[in-house]
This record gives C-alpha cells, structure tokens and sequence, in this order.
C-alpha cells in the first residue's frame, strides 16, 4: 500500500511539474472551462487526450498551447508537421518526450496535434 501511494504521489508530481507556468498567457486563449469541454470525437484519441493532453493542454496556466487555440498553435504549425512531430517526441519546454504518452504511436501523436490545434469542434 505504501508502494501505491509513493507511486501516485510520483506520478501527480510528474503531471502537474510537466505543465509548470513560464509566462503569462495570452489574452485570447480560452478559458479552461471552455477548452475542457472539447474532446476527439474518435473514443481511442478521446482516451488519450484525457489521459495524456488535456492536464496541459485545457489549463491557461500551464503556458501549453490550449486545445482549440488556433493561434496559438499557429507557430509550432510553422514547422511543419514532421518538425512538431520530432519537437513532441523529443519533449520541448516543459513538456516531456512524448507528451506524456510513452505507448503512442507517431499517427496519434499526429492525430492529437491536428485536433488540439484545429478549431473547437
């Protein structure tokens, strides 16, 4: 039992230190009500995000690019999307090698980072 909860307390930590503030957030982002309620509308990616993107990604004080945000996604675009790619598996600021997402495969790291930064659906 002990085990478990140093296990849980670790990987709290790991969560909440992935997406640690390092600037103030744009004006226009949305707030994290409104980037919470959106999720892929394929079940698997809807799984993923939730577990993986959304503690980051629907939270204006992690300084993450919020799910929806088109502009704010619009300079990591600007790389292309093998650039974005390589820059989520290698991890980049504060977020880790695969985003958190150890077991995901380069076409849902893909699929994530088309839904994330397309327009809330």
């Amino acid at each position: 039992m002990k085990r478990l909860l140093s296990l849980v307390g670790l990987c709290s930590a790991l969560l909440l230190g992935a997406c640690s503030p390092s600037a103030t957030a744009p004006a226009d982002q949305p707030s994290n009500a409104e980037a919470e309620k959106h999720r892929p509308a394929d079940a698997q990616l809807a799984a993923i995000y939730e577990r993986a993107c959304i503690n980051c990604h629907a939270r204006r004080e992690s300084q993450s690019p919020m799910t929806g945000h088109s502009s704010a996604w619009a300079p990591r675009l600007a790389k292309g999307q093998d650039g974005l790619l390589k820059s989520v598996k290698q991890g980049m600021g504060s977020m880790p090698p695969m985003g958190l997402c150890p077991d995901c495969s380069d076409t849902d790291l893909r699929a994530l980072i088309q839904f994330m930064s397309g327009p809330p659906a």
